[in-house]
């Protein structure tokens, strides 16, 4: 793209990862700039931000896009899905409305793809935050002070198996299994959803087990990295406790861990394992 620059814009979202990707851009010298989502971006980011977007401001965005001349565009932090009806009219100037419909019948991955490309006919080139900051991706191996025991890690097990499974479904990144059973499935609601769920029918005595139960996220088989990696952080931790669950695995190197020092204190305080694992 002639005139192109070497700054980095993020598009941003809700929750911790839009500052964290942020410092760490800013520790290594990268010129940054921040597209940040009305509604959906905290303060924290907002206040950084060089402008602030509805996010179905289709023509707003592309405007600063094309004025900045980005090096790479990259997304960062979760929003809400709009109204169907609202995505349309949107997008509606740039791809055609049937496409962008059957986008969305597809799930959150075809709207994100959908994005993505949007992005790409206009000379952007979408990167991932891996590429950008593969730090803030979780390691392999145990990192609480408790690891899991032989049922746990049957249960991990299992649940990469399934998610395996219905992965080409786009039917979640997260699971939880006690024992040998599957207890939920993540579905659009998310993992902090699923997960109160969980603890709804620990507390209604329809799940009654010895095993107490292990949540397991990763990617999808086939993910693109650059849209909707699955995060975990301490409040998935507080959540994974009420839920009376004994663990946490993710997938290593493609799971966001968010503050991880304090996920850490978190999980040992409450007795929780937190393992990364090899997918």
């Amino acid at each position: 793209m002639a005139g192109q620059s070497e700054a980095v814009v993020m598009l941003a979202g809700g929750g911790a990862l839009p500052v964290m990707l942020a410092d760490a851009l800013h520790a290594r010298g990268v010129p940054t700039r921040i597209l940040a989502f009305r509604g959906f971006a905290g303060a924290d980011i907002s206040r950084r931000a060089d402008a602030t977007v509805s996010m179905v401001d289709v023509r707003r965005t592309l405007r600063l896009l094309a004025e900045w001349q980005p090096g790479c565009v990259v997304m960062a932090g979760p929003v809400s899905r709009p109204q169907p009806s609202v995505v349309l009219s949107a997008f509606a100037a740039y791809r055609n409305r049937r496409e962008i419909a059957a986008l969305m019948s597809l799930g959150d991955d075809g709207l994100l793809s959908g994005v993505v490309r949007l992005l790409e006919d206009h000379g952007h080139k979408v990167v991932g935050v891996d590429e950008l900051a593969p730090e803030l991706l979780g390691r392999i191996g145990c990192i609480t002070e408790r690891g899991p025991d032989e049922a746990s890690a049957g249960a991990v097990a299992i649940g990469l198996d399934l998610l395996r499974t219905v992965s080409r479904f786009d039917a979640g990144q997260a699971t939880v299994v006690g024992g040998r059973r599957v207890i939920a499935l993540e579905g659009p609601e998310g993992t902090d959803a699923m997960l109160k769920r969980v603890r709804w029918m620990r507390f209604t005595r329809r799940w009654r087990s010895e095993n107490r139960g292990v949540l397991v996220k990763t990617t999808k088989d086939g993910q693109d990295f650059r849209i909707d990696l699955p995060a975990i952080g301490p409040r998935t931790v507080r959540l994974a406790a009420k839920a009376g669950l004994d663990g946490i695995a993710y997938g290593a190197g493609r799971t966001l861990v968010i503050d991880e020092a304090e996920l850490i204190r978190e999980a040992d305080r409450r007795g929780l394992f937190v393992v990364g694992i090899e997918t």
